[in-house]
Protein backbone atom coordinates (compact mmCIF):
# COMPACT_ATOMS: atom_id res chain seq x y z
CA UNK A 1 0.00 0.00 0.00
CA UNK A 2 1.35 3.44 -0.76
CA UNK A 3 1.39 6.42 1.14
CA UNK A 4 -1.65 8.06 2.13
CA UNK A 5 -2.28 11.67 1.37
CA UNK A 6 -5.20 13.10 3.46
CA UNK A 7 -7.58 15.31 1.11
CA UNK A 8 -9.91 18.12 1.33
CA UNK A 9 -13.10 16.76 -0.22
CA UNK A 10 -16.67 15.95 1.32
CA UNK A 11 -16.25 12.25 0.46
CA UNK A 12 -12.98 11.02 -0.66
CA UNK A 13 -10.69 10.91 3.07
CA UNK A 14 -7.29 9.94 1.46
CA UNK A 15 -5.47 9.05 -1.45
CA UNK A 16 -2.10 7.25 -2.52
CA UNK A 17 0.00 6.15 -6.17
CA UNK A 18 1.78 3.28 -6.57
CA UNK A 19 4.08 4.74 -9.69
CA UNK A 20 5.41 1.19 -10.18
CA UNK A 21 2.49 -0.24 -10.79
CA UNK A 22 0.21 2.64 -11.32
CA UNK A 23 -2.16 2.30 -8.88
CA UNK A 24 -4.20 4.64 -7.26
CA UNK A 25 -5.73 3.86 -4.34
CA UNK A 26 -9.00 5.90 -2.87
CA UNK A 27 -9.98 5.80 0.59
CA UNK A 28 -13.82 7.01 1.50
CA UNK A 29 -14.73 8.80 4.48
CA UNK A 30 -17.45 6.17 4.83
CA UNK A 31 -15.17 3.32 4.96
CA UNK A 32 -14.83 2.60 1.19
CA UNK A 33 -11.64 1.37 -0.44
CA UNK A 34 -11.05 1.20 -3.86
CA UNK A 35 -7.66 0.59 -5.78
CA UNK A 36 -7.90 1.66 -9.85
CA UNK A 37 -5.69 0.19 -12.03
CA UNK A 38 -3.21 1.14 -14.69
CA UNK A 39 -3.80 4.93 -14.13
CA UNK A 40 -1.28 7.87 -15.29
CA UNK A 41 1.27 9.59 -13.30
CA UNK A 42 -0.06 12.80 -14.65
CA UNK A 43 -3.77 11.81 -13.76
CA UNK A 44 -3.14 11.32 -10.38
CA UNK A 45 -1.10 14.58 -10.27
CA UNK A 46 -4.15 16.56 -11.96
CA UNK A 47 -6.03 14.73 -8.84
CA UNK A 48 -4.12 15.90 -6.51
CA UNK A 49 -4.50 19.42 -7.52
CA UNK A 50 -8.46 19.02 -8.84
CA UNK A 51 -10.36 22.33 -6.52
CA UNK A 52 -13.31 19.21 -6.09
CA UNK A 53 -11.46 15.88 -5.75
CA UNK A 54 -15.07 14.25 -6.07
CA UNK A 55 -15.39 15.88 -8.80
CA UNK A 56 -12.08 14.77 -10.91
CA UNK A 57 -13.00 11.21 -10.13
CA UNK A 58 -16.02 11.26 -10.93
CA UNK A 59 -15.28 12.46 -14.34
CA UNK A 60 -11.26 11.30 -15.17
CA UNK A 61 -11.23 7.85 -13.00
CA UNK A 62 -14.61 6.25 -12.01
CA UNK A 63 -15.66 5.13 -15.31
CA UNK A 64 -12.29 5.16 -17.29
CA UNK A 65 -10.38 3.02 -15.35
CA UNK A 66 -10.86 -0.75 -13.66
CA UNK A 67 -10.80 -0.94 -10.42
CA UNK A 68 -10.69 -3.15 -7.31
CA UNK A 69 -13.09 -2.70 -4.37
CA UNK A 70 -10.69 -3.72 -1.28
Amino acid sequence: MPEMIYVDSSNIEAVGYDAGSQELHVQFLGGGYYVYHQVPPHIFDEFLNAPSKGSFLNREIRNVYQFTKQ
